[in-house]
């Protein structure tokens, strides 16, 4: 998953020969997972059309103040659009409209949005070499850099003049990888390495039985992704669940058992910097699973359970540890027995959900949470998708950690 899957993205393309990449560009923006919005000068139609840009980003292209089609010249709002946008590529970005950005001159829509956008604004030159190699395309590289723009640089090569050397507009695809690793410089989990559990565990009884829980793994599954999404490498040690987890920065392992889930944990742990147990990892397992499917031969069964190691108190009571962060599950006293389930298991944060809020629990979408940390205090919040949740959770981590 790309860091720009979910930003609003948008796209301002003026009137350069290069207009015609940005058909590829879109493309590449909405197949990152963004939402691409195209705001065009009145000379860009001329090189790429408006219609086109419309079918690839699924929304209206805008290039007028009103819009002149609709009888009634609905305005198109430019403070809106800056303030919809995460950020905003210009490309091409020619010569003549770096100099209206410089100054301030806002005779179209795109310049009006541009001195309207609160976000990041990306420019990707596109001129012939002479025009670029002028002192005054040179000084509005250093203003505009100055204003806090974000220049991606031209390349060399063949240009529409028939000469060759720098000004050609950097390739979408190009355009694309610089701005996620831009953006992912600046992530505040760059270079963490976040170790989570997730997922139900099964203990076999015999090959076709099991001992296990409701667990669906979405929290645990959720929490990974926006840890991905800050930035953080994510070990991933899925129980069984059919979730996706799909993101460039997590590494998932399946594992089955309590015992096996242990030995993923510890062959990783001392490398992490932050710990987080969501897993719903059995108490017990069956002393003595049997290889064959047992007989229905009379009215009782009887198992003998023993006690599946405890990971997260194992790895609370290491020396050199990572930032630990637990979970409790509790049907009633929960704040009793959260607060002694901290303490005894040694968590810098311990997230408490209760089996009897209303939107909480296993298989569902959305929780409740409370968070404790060592010092007892506690932070509450409302029922919320398990996505949103998961923002609040690393939030708390990372005003710890940070």
């Amino acid at each position: 998953m790309s860091v720009l899957s979910g930003k609003n993205v948008l796209l301002g393309v003026t009137g350069g020969i290069a207009a015609y990449k940005t058909t590829y560009l879109v493309r590449l923006l909405v197949k990152a997972g963004a939402a691409v919005k195209v705001v065009m000068t009145p000379a860009a139609r001329e090189f790429v059309t408006p219609l086109t840009l419309s079918t690839l980003s699924k929304n209206p292209v805008l290039s007028h103040f009103t819009n002149q089609e609709d009888d009634n010249d609905t305005w198109n709002n430019h403070v809106e659009l800056g303030l919809w946008a995460d950020l905003m590529i210009i490309a091409p970005a020619t010569a003549n409209t770096m100099s209206k950005m410089v100054n301030g001159t806002i005779d179209n829509l795109l310049l009006a949005v541009y001195c309207s956008a609160k976000c990041p604004v990306y420019y990707a030159p596109a001129m012939d070499l002479d025009m670029y190699k002028h002192p005054s395309t040179q000084n509005n590289f250093d203003q505009l850099n100055a204003y806090g723009n974000l220049m991606i640089p031209a390349g060399d090569g063949e240009l529409a003049s028939g000469l060759s050397g720098k000004g050609r507009m950097a390739e979408p695809e190009e355009i694309v990888s610089f701005v996620e690793k831009e953006i992912s410089s600046k992530l505040p989990l760059k270079d963490k390495v976040c170790l989570i559990t997730a997922g139900p565990t099964y203990e076999p009884i015999d090959p076709v039985r099991f001992i296990g829980n409701h667990s669906s793994g979405k929290m645990g599954a959720a929490i990974a992704l926006e840890l991905a999404n800050r930035g953080a490498s994510v070990k991933l040690i899925m129980g069984p669940s059919h979730v996706k987890t799909d993101h460039e920065l997590i590494d998932r392992v399946d594992v089955k058992s309590a015992q096996q889930m242990y030995d993923a944990v510890h062959s990783m742990v001392a490398t992490t910097d932050v710990a987080i147990f969501s897993a719903a990892v059995a108490d017990y397992r069956p002393a003595n699973p049997v290889d064959q499917k047992i007989k229905k031969k009379s009215n009782t069964l009887t198992i003998e359970l023993v006690k599946n190691p405890d990971i997260l108190a194992s790895v609370g009571a290491m020396t050199q540890k990572p930032f630990l962060v637990g979970f409790a599950l509790e049907t009633e006293n929960e704040l009793e027995h959260a607060f002694a389930k901290a303490e005894k298991k040694q968590t810098d944060l311990l997230v408490l959900n209760s089996m009897r809020d209303k939107g909480a629990g296993f298989g569902v979408d959305t929780n409740k949470i409370a968070i404790i940390d060592k010092n007892k205090n506690v932070s509450r919040f409302e029922t919320k998708p398990k996505t949103e949740v998961a923002k609040d959770i690393v939030d708390e981590i990372i005003k710890k950690i940070l």
